[in-house]
């Protein structure tokens, strides 16, 4: 079966982050188009896929091998490379593509400055342009958000003939994922009649768990500030005494253990979040 598909691998230069994001009608597509390595590059394989070029290519650009010398390497030891399709971005952000002559029309892709777009079974080639377009348009985003909003403008201007069924967002920045893993975004949606959207709302609770409020806009846990945390985790049931034990306790039950470092400072998120627990009255984050 061919996985009808449309992709982007990319490299954000800026913050040395590398990824992929992609749609399909086909199940569980997260689990075989998207490959990514730190210092090694992304990798997109689709159409009739063949799973070693994620494997076997990031091997390759590990080694040193630009994008269009995994491309050529991949594509020429593969005798089904004809109904293949291919998308890379390398250490340094050079891209390179592959569609074979026998994939399903329409069939395309484009490469650019640090991304690669490719998809087959497609509407038709507006598709990619409009996923060229929002990507160039999302200089400045989190890497993960503009791949995904490239997904959504690449379906509002057709997407796959077939309809939907499956998108994933992985990417990777060294020391960037949960306790320093160079997973920075990994979200799948295996099967849904929307998901893009499904993806966008778990990329939204991935920014909310784990993401990075700066520094400066902490607030400083004043008296007054400690009395409505002391309040807000009593109501909850966190009442052992001290306000930075009882927060981080609160904090690992809730997930949002990377967003607290002590109880001198707050990151505004947790606060809101503490807020809106106590008000409700249980963990409505996490529901």
């Amino acid at each position: 079966m061919a996985a009808s598909t449309y992709s982007i691998t990319a490299y954000d230069a800026t913050a040395v982050e590398w990824g992929v994001a992609v749609q399909s009608k086909f199940l569980a597509i997260g689990a075989l188009t998207p490959w990514a390595r730190v210092a090694a590059g992304a990798i997109a394989t689709q159409a009739f896929i063949n799973v070693s070029y994620g494997r076997d290519g990031l091997s390759l650009l590990e080694r040193g091998l630009s994008a269009q010398e995994v491309v050529e390497r991949l594509t020429s030891a593969d005798p089904g490379r004809d109904s293949r399709q291919l998308g890379v971005v390398d250490r340094d952000g050079a891209s390179a593509c592959f569609t074979g002559p026998a994939c399903f029309e329409w069939a395309g892709h484009h490469r650019g400055d640090g991304y690669a777009v490719q998809g087959n079974t497609l509407v038709s080639g507006d598709t990619l342009t409009a996923m060229v377009e929002r990507y160039e348009a999302g200089t400045g985003e989190p890497l993960a958000r503009r791949l995904v909003e490239s997904l959504a403008a690449a379906q509002n201007a057709g997407g796959d003939r077939r309809g939907q069924q499956a998108a994933a967002v992985l990417t990777v920045r060294a020391g960037a994922g949960y306790s320093g893993a160079d997973v920075h975004v990994d979200l799948r949606v295996d099967d849904h009649p929307w998901p893009i959207e499904e993806l966008r709302r778990l990329l939204d609770l991935q920014d909310l768990y784990f993401g990075e409020t700066p520094a400066e806009h902490w607030l400083e846990l004043d008296d007054e500030l400690t009395a409505e945390v002391r309040q807000h985790l009593d109501r909850l049931g966190y009442a052992g005494g001290r306000v930075a034990t009882d927060l981080e306790a609160w904090a690992g039950v809730e997930n949002f253990e990377e967003r607290v470092r002590g109880a001198e400072r707050i990151d505004p998120v947790v606060l809101a979040q503490l807020r809106k627990t106590s008000d409700t009255g249980g963990g409505e984050a996490a529901r």
